[in-house]
């Protein structure tokens, strides 16, 4: 019989609305800097914290360039070496509206765990074109990575336990901006990157 599962506690908050403010407008900053300029450029959020994330990084991107880059987004439910195993969610559509071949696209994701993830979210992508190149930002890597995917912009290194979760939480507008059109749909506020993990036994 399967023992059942610890239920986790609030350990600490990472990072509050200003620090997570400040980490996504680097970010922007960063990818920007890159790629010297939004020319030809993508971003794509995994559904569905990285979109939220996404969402945010375009408008500022589109802030500091005069113009945005376009906006896409991956399901990658299908995709994930475990999807035998898993009831498959609700998630949402994948949404490319933008030529995939020979376009730099940055993924976006809020937290870069082992990589399966990203992995999925690579071969999703390979379903629609060949990028000329593929990039990962994320705004929280936590580690314990389980393949050689290693992401180019961080908004934060956290050290963690394995038996613990990295949660980002979003505000407002996430509800409706998890199912809506990826160009329709106002950027959801990030409230706090917080740390959770089973209780201490006495």
């Amino acid at each position: 019989m399967e023992r059942a599962r610890a239920p986790l506690i609030l350990r600490r908050t990472l990072a509050d609305a200003g620090d997570v403010a400040r980490m996504v407008r680097r970010l922007a900053h960063e990818i920007v800097e890159k790629n010297r300029g939004v020319e030809g450029l993508a971003l794509v959020g995994i559904r569905t914290g990285g979109l939220h994330l996404a969402r945010r990084l375009v408008a500022l991107m589109g802030e500091i360039e005069g113009r945005p880059p376009p906006l896409g987004a991956v399901d990658i439910a299908l995709y994930r070496d475990d999807v035998a195993d898993r009831v498959r969610p609700a998630i949402g559509p994948t949404e490319l509206p933008f030529e995939v071949d020979g376009t730099r696209i940055v993924l976006i994701d809020d937290v870069l765990y082992t990589g399966r993830t990203v992995r999925a979210a690579l071969d999703a992508l390979a379903d629609y074109g060949r990028p000329r190149a593929v990039q990962l930002a994320v705004l929280v890597d936590r580690g314990h990575r389980e393949l050689p995917i290693q992401a180019d912009a961080i908004g934060m290194t956290v050290a963690t336990a394995r038996d613990e979760r990295v949660t980002v939480t979003f505000r407002e507008a996430a509800a409706v901006a998890a199912v809506a059109p990826v160009t329709h749909a106002t950027p959801a506020t990030i409230d706090a990157v917080q740390l959770y993990g089973p209780a201490q036994s006495s």
